[in-house]
Formats: structure tokens, C-alpha cells, sequence
């Protein structure tokens, strides 16, 4: 079994920017990875996906904020996130996309002021 544990989050101010780290235990280089989110009171959505040959796809309200790469080397995704808005906020997860999940990691807190 896979474990994943992701790292980066922050408290920022809004327009700032992070940069989030998602470590896998096993080599996940023939995997389609994403990110996902967590609000409060809301459902965990996908954000971001990137494909095992590097193909990113975004949801529609990241678009040309968020950046996601991985190195498949170091069996690690990544996101960037710049222009971050307060609706940013929120437990950042990564998993498998399109696949089984794996066993979910503990996630990294987004908390992003006005």
C-alpha cells in the first residue's frame, strides 16, 4: 500500500502563493495523480490532475493559477498555487485520479485571509 503525505500549506494573505509537496511511499510513476480539497462543510473536490506522461488538466476556478508537475524520480507531485483567494481555504489532499484511491494522507492546511 501506497502512503502519501503531503506538506506546503500555510496561513497567506490573499494574492500570495504556496507551493505544496505530496511524498508517495511507492513508486506511482504509472499513475495518474491530483489534488484534491476539503472546506469546511463541503465535499472533497478534485482540483488538479496530471497524467504519468505529465499531462495537467484543472478545474475551472484554479485555471491559470494553479500549476501541477510531478517528479516521477522522487515519487512526488506538486502544486503550485498563486493568486490565492480566502475560497482557496482548505485541507489539501493528493491520491490516485481516475483510479482506486489510495490510503489517504493526513493532508495540508490552505488558510487564506482577506
Amino acid at each position: 500500500q501506497v502512503l502519501l503525505v503531503e506538506s506546503g500549506g500555510g496561513a497567506v494573505q490573499a494574492g500570495g502563493s504556496l507551493r505544496l509537496s505530496c511524498a508517495a511511499s511507492g513508486t506511482i510513476g504509472l499513475n495518474a495523480m491530483g489534488w484534491y480539497r476539503q472546506a469546511p462543510g463541503r465535499e472533497r473536490e478534485l482540483v488538479a490532475a496530471i497524467s504519468n506522461g505529465g499531462s495537467p488538466m484543472y478545474i475551472e476556478s484554479v485555471k491559470g493559477r494553479f500549476t501541477i508537475s510531478r517528479d516521477n524520480a522522487k515519487n512526488t507531485v506538486y502544486l503550485r498555487m498563486g493568486s490565492l483567494q480566502p475560497e482557496d481555504t482548505a485541507i489539501y489532499y493528493c491520491n490516485n485520479y481516475g483510479a482506486y484511491p489510495f490510503l489517504w494522507g493526513p493532508g495540508t492546511q490552505v488558510t487564506i485571509s482577506s
